[in-house]
């Protein structure tokens, strides 16, 4: 079996189309199915699932929308075992079993060790799960074993020296976290090469962020390609870095992959002006964000308050970009008065801190949740 795959772009089950928005397990499996079809028949075979996407429906849902329609030496699918789920030896086969029955998948081309960071990288040790998914492999289970990863450039050396048997690395770099001394993008991408460790890429366009950006930065790449789309220029440069092997993008709609598709089914890396000028990108953006939350939700599957922490974000910083010493109202209050009626809202935090310790950006959560409560609570 090829270890890498041919194309470089990635369907990250992650982020599907809902029937229900506030229910992110009330996956629109006929739209997933589209979606599919289009990636496939376009030559991409790369799929990204993880135990708790999508409200633990992601795995799930890969079944009928992709295992039981097409043959499985047809496309390469990978999961995840995430610390936060099991707490003994047998919890992790407990999980693997699982995801064998919820995927129908018979093996995974690709398996990681979910989201390894500093606080759980002890518990990924003690319970020897290193060698667990070597075992996997050895059984025929597990084609090509690997870990996400969210910490310092340091650790990931010390981890990568320590686990050589480790075939590829999962890291999240956009173009936005390239120079972030939290998120080491360009740090962590150096180690694994230095490592000669094939990287996957998460974040690309880092939740969304990179998809709608200040006009400034609208006018930079439509000047440059008026044809490319704003989020085409955060996957282009991740996929133009030479050790990434592919690029997962979080796809939500059928507009969404098609556009993917259309720079990526005969990809061309960014020239080296090209590249300048990303980076001009992100420090024009970065100068203008109030928290870098990437959405990924990681934070409110516990939450007890069931408070939409990403979204809540969300509406933060855009009411964060506008002028509103002069414009004084936003719609972004309607929205944010809207979204209380299915969750909580920011000023229901009760500090608990089980979001923070999900929070694979290592965000103050509960004291930008404050911040967010100031402003719309009122």
């Amino acid at each position: 079996m090829q270890f890498k795959p041919e194309k470089k772009l990635g369907f990250g089950l992650m982020r599907l189309p809902l029937n229900n928005p506030s229910n992110p397990a009330d996956v629109d499996v006929e739209q997933v199915k589209q979606m599919v079809d289009m990636f496939i028949e376009n030559g991409f075979t790369y799929f990204d699932t993880a135990w708790m996407y999508n409200g633990f429906a992601s795995e799930k849902v890969a079944k009928p929308a992709l295992v039981e329609r097409y043959p499985r030496e047809s496309f390469t699918l990978a999961t995840k075992l995430n610390a936060g789920f099991f707490n003994t030896l047998e919890g992790r086969d407990e999980i693997f079993n699982a995801q064998l029955e919820k995927t129908g998948a018979g093996y995974f081309d690709y398996y990681l060790l979910h989201g390894v960071d500093a606080g759980n990288y002890p518990k990924f040790e003690s319970l020897d799960c290193f060698n667990w998914l070597l075992d996997k492999k050895e059984k025929g289970l597990v084609k090509h074993a690997g870990f996400s990863y969210h910490d310092t450039a340091d650790l990931l050396d010390e981890i990568l020296t320590k686990h050589p048997e480790m075939e590829f690395v999962q890291l999240q770099i956009n173009y936005l976290d390239w120079e972030s001394q939290w998120i080491q993008s360009r740090d962590c991408y150096d180690v694994a090469t230095k490592h000669n460790v094939p990287v996957v890429v998460m974040e690309p366009v880092k939740g969304g962020t990179l998809a709608k950006v200040p006009e400034d930065v609208e006018k930079l790449f439509k000047e440059k390609d008026p044809e490319m789309s704003i989020p085409s220029w955060a996957i282009r440069f991740v996929a133009s870095l030479p050790n990434v092997m592919v690029v997962l993008s979080g796809m939500s709609n059928l507009e969404q992959m098609e556009n993917n598709i259309s720079y990526m089914k005969d990809f061309k890396p960014l020239s080296e002006e090209e590249t300048q000028m990303v980076h001009k990108a992100a420090e024009i953006i970065n100068s203008q964000i109030a928290i870098p939350c990437t959405g990924c939700s990681y934070c409110t599957d516990g939450c007890p308050m069931h408070i939409a922490i990403p979204k809540y974000f969300s509406l933060y910083n855009e009411i964060k970009r506008e002028d509103m010493e002069h414009k004084g109202w936003t719609v972004n209050f309607n929205n944010y008065k809207a979204l209380t009626k299915d969750f909580g809202a920011a000023k229901d935090c009760i500090q608990c801190g089980q979001c923070e310790g999900m929070c694979p950006q290592h965000l103050t959560i509960i004291d930008f949740l404050k911040d967010v409560s100031a402003v719309f609570d009122r």
